[in-house]
């Protein structure tokens, strides 16, 4: 009786090389096929609400004293200590930890209550006030981080601690790219006047970390070349970069096969996306063919290169061109003395374009499935730091509660959510920490909070972290 040969066994290596090149060679296409049904990666789990996302990001913590948090009862308790009792045993930045005071400072700011809902909004925000019955107001924000640094980090990746990939990537990530000629994540810094205490922007607040790096952010530059690198040097057409870059993807292709490194991949998606955005960028920063309605809802600084209104516009056309997920980063909002100065300064930077670009993207029917988010890294402390007058006052750090608001894609319009205790210093009820805003962010996107995770180094990594349970804010959804 003939025994036939045994068959070969299949090594670990030997079975990650074979199985490698099929999964690399669908990849491929995905990447280069184009289209956006070739650009998904699977049906999110969950009944859709937000297609795209704008977060307008206020660098340096606004404070929700004067802006979204009224306390009218602090008038009474102007430069009195704040009770001990209030304060605990939260950490306190060592600017003010050293105080021998901690003197309440009420806002001089006077506030009103809008809409039909009866939203309380401070004069600072004339306009974000007329937006009371599209938006929801959240006071109840928290976050562990008492510094800058790792505050944004936190509140974009979900993680004081660098090397964590930013909420637009994990969405570029689980959900794939909605166009063929734009990145799928787009950030913007636009120019500001309070040059004073600004906190520096770093690239990792909109990185992807270990994801592929296709996945993170695309810089557009507020003045200038939009995105650099992108024009071709003076005599060489489009035809002759078509062939260079047919020939580079050809060489990486067979690199790619011999050494099966997944990088590979993303390098000659970055060449072909770079070739299709040189066609496609110049008629999205071309703003020739809005209206003057339109233009005039931003506000008066709309056409000023790099200003805070033109990147709001300019946002909107990326919205409707399926840009998924775009930031813009105002700085200069930290505001440790003269705040009432510098916060009326801000105001009139960001207010009415924060306005016009709801309403625009309720006029247009993208607000629908398009969800806007407002706030900053933190809150201000109700005492003042430093020298308090019935005029002027500075604010420290203050994670434990603040403000945000939101918008569109089935959040539930005309509210505010949670309360903070007297002296804005605590959460009454409805705390939303910074794992639980991005649990909701996730499940209007339709992604499932805990298993949207990535296997990296041996511990499973979550944008909601791993260390306590999130949980979607239900009193957020329509």
């Amino acid at each position: 009786m003939k025994h036939s040969a045994p068959k070969p066994r299949l090594h670990r290596r030997s079975f990650l090389a074979s199985t490698a090149s099929g999964l690399g060679g669908l990849a491929l296409a995905s990447l280069c096929g184009g289209g956006k049904q070739a650009a998904a990666t699977f049906e999110p789990p969950l009944p859709v609400k937000a297609k795209r996302a704008i977060w307008l990001f206020m660098a340096g913590g606004p404070s929700q004293l004067d802006l979204l948090d009224y306390k009218p009862g602090l008038a009474a308790r102007f430069n009195q200590d704040l009770p001990k009792s209030v304060r605990g045993s939260q950490r306190l930045s060592t600017m003010t930890s050293g105080q021998s005071r901690f003197p309440i400072a009420p806002s001089v700011f006077s506030f009103a209550q809008h809409g039909q809902s009866g939203t309380w909004v401070s004069e600072l925000l004339p306009h974000t006030a007329k937006l009371a019955d599209d938006i929801a107001v959240i006071k109840t924000i928290s976050s562990e981080a008492v510094n800058h640094d790792p505050a944004m980090l936190a509140m974009m990746t979900g993680s004081q601690l660098a090397g964590k990939p930013s909420v637009g990537a994990w969405l570029s990530y689980g959900l794939g790219s909605l166009n063929q000629n734009l990145p799928t994540f787009v950030v913007m810094t636009p120019t500001f006047s309070q040059h004073v205490l600004v906190q520096a922007l770093s690239s990792r607040l909109w990185d992807s970390a270990f994801l592929p790096a296709l996945h993170a952010g695309v810089a557009v530059r507020p003045e200038g070349d939009p995105v650099l690198f992108l024009k071709d040097q003076a005599g060489l057409d489009a035809s002759v970069r078509r062939n260079m870059l047919d020939t580079t993807r050809a060489l990486n292709q067979h690199r790619y096969e011999a050494l099966q490194d997944p990088r590979i991949l993303t390098r000659i998606e970055q060449f072909e996306m770079a070739f299709r955005m040189q066609s496609a960028v110049p008629d999205l920063v071309s703003m020739g063919g809005e209206s003057q309605a339109t233009r005039d809802l931003y506000g008066a600084s709309v056409d000023a290169p790099g200003t805070f209104a033109q990147s709001c516009l300019l946002a909107r056309r990326m919205l409707e061109r399926d840009v998924r997920f775009v930031q813009i980063f105002h700085r200069g909002w930290d505001s440790h003395d003269a705040l009432p100065m510098r916060h009326r300064a801000q105001c009139a930077e960001v207010d009415q374009a924060c306005y016009g670009l709801v309403t625009d993207l309720k006029q247009r029917g993208l607000l629908d499935d398009t969800l806007v988010i407002w706030g900053g890294e933190f809150g201000r402390t109700v005492f003042s730091q430093g020298d308090l007058t019935a005029e002027t006052y500075g604010r420290d750090h203050h994670p434990g509660c603040f403000s945000m608001w939101m918008a569109g894609a089935g959040i539930k319009p005309g509210i505010t959510y949670g309360e903070t205790d007297d002296f804005g210093y605590n959460i009454a009820s409805g705390g939303v920490p910074l794992c639980n805003l991005h649990a909701t962010l996730l499940h209007q996107f339709g992604l499932e909070h805990d298993r949207l995770s990535v296997l990296y180094q041996g511990l499973l990594q979550k944008l909601v972290g791993v260390e306590a349970p999130a949980h979607v804010v239900d009193g957020l959804l329509a």
